[in-house]
């Protein structure tokens, strides 16, 4: 891989909520990772990327995807959803499940089957290069500890949606919960009402019971759970995720709480799509601007909700922008009209910020997105060679 340098920055947000703005102007990626973040640092890299003094994020997580395989949904019948959320800003894509495939299987050989081919044929393509993180089962009853180790040894890392199959009591969870964390997997639970045919309510004394991992759309996915199991959840240790595709009044409920505890570095974000809201390729966008704007919280806070807080759960080398990490960074400012000067400003005032690079593993995938409204600053390429323009 080639050495790129990015170089005359305004303003670099960490992805770590520790320490969420980094003081630099410059970022330089080798071999895919980066390998210094500083002031005027002037490498002799194959590729110079002004960025105009605009800001630089690392690449958006998408915490919770319905892949099915390639870059096609048969849910919303849909080609290239993966593709259009790189024009959102998402680099990396976990999946919740691989639900919406025709005639899954829910037999025990079967889920374990889409499960191991789902990982391996994700590991094997990244759609539009994107990072996707799929081979996430779906858990019926019957299920022993022995097929959590197949599964494992197999390259399966994710647990998919409790609930979404015939375990659906934190009784017949909790056993399968402990065995995915024993063989190295990372739990999501369904939480509110059903979100499709077959599906099950789960409220918050079944997540309590199960203890996973991931408090999976703590907003709803669509509908909510209550304010009261919110609290509850709130006073554990799980991640929490807020999803677009659920309850902005419970997303901002969750935000308080979280705060109010000093939990804000356990809230995650996702999208929960494509599913019957739709395919959403702005939705982490969306959800930054709505926590900001509404919320109160700072917007490099909300801004690392949705990359290294979602890394460090799935334990991914992406999401912070730090020497030794993927190289998966985004240019982007705040949008021609906008009240806001600067890409955070932006969000303060409830607008999304526009891309206008992006990188993954240190190569340019995109410039201008075809989705975002157009950046103030664009960033240009001015040394090798250059993204197309993105369209609308």
């Amino acid at each position: 891989m080639s050495k790129t340098l990015i170089r005359n920055i305004g303003q670099i947000v960490s992805g770590d909520i520790a320490k969420p703005l980094l003081d630099g102007d410059s970022i330089v990626a080798d071999g895919g990772k980066i390998v210094s973040v500083g002031r005027a640092l002037d490498d002799d890299a194959d590729t110079v990327i002004d960025a105009r003094g605009s800001t630089v994020v690392p690449g958006l997580l998408d915490s919770h995807c319905h892949p099915v395989f390639g870059d096609f949904t048969p849910r919303q019948r849909t080609i290239d959803f993966i593709e259009s959320g790189l024009n959102g800003g998402i680099t990396t894509m976990i999946s919740a499940g691989e639900v919406h495939l025709p005639g899954r299987p829910k037999d025990i050989v079967g889920l374990k089957a889409l499960a191991i081919v789902a990982a391996k044929a994700y590991a094997n393509q990244r759609p539009a290069g994107v990072k996707m993180h799929a081979g996430a089962p779906i858990l019926e009853l019957g299920m022993v500890e022995e097929d959590f180790a197949e599964m494992a040894r197999a390259g399966v890392r994710l647990v998919g949606e409790i609930g979404l199959g015939s375990v659906r009591t934190g009784k017949d969870a909790a056993p399968m919960v402990k065995w995915a964390k024993k063989h190295g997997m990372t739990v999501t639970i369904h939480t509110g009402g059903p979100s499709i045919a077959g599906s099950n309510a789960i409220g918050g004394d079944v997540v309590l019971e199960a203890d996973p991992d991931v408090v999976g759309h703590i907003n709803g996915g669509t509908t909510s759970m209550s304010e009261r199991e919110i609290d509850a959840l709130v006073a554990t240790q799980m991640a929490l995720e807020i999803v677009h595709c659920g309850n902005g009044k419970t997303a901002l409920h969750a935000l308080r709480r979280a705060r109010e505890a000093k939990a804000t570095h356990r809230i995650i974000i996702g999208l929960d799509a494509p599913s019957g809201t739709g395919v959403v390729p702005l939705g982490i966008l969306r959800v930054l601007a709505h926590l900001v704007s509404l919320g109160g919280i700072a917007p490099e806070e909300a801004v690392c909700m949705a990359t290294g807080n979602t890394a460090r759960v799935y334990k991914l080398p992406t999401g912070v922008i730090a020497p030794g990490r993927d190289a998966d960074l985004c240019i982007v400012d705040a949008p021609i009209g906008s009240q806001g000067r600067t890409a955070l400003e932006a969000l303060q005032v409830g607008d999304l910020f526009g891309v206008s690079m992006i990188l993954i593993d240190g190569q340019i995938k995109i410039g201008r997105s075809r989705n975002t409204p157009p950046a103030t600053r664009a960033a240009e390429v001015v040394k090798g060679q250059g993204p197309a323009a993105g369209g609308h």
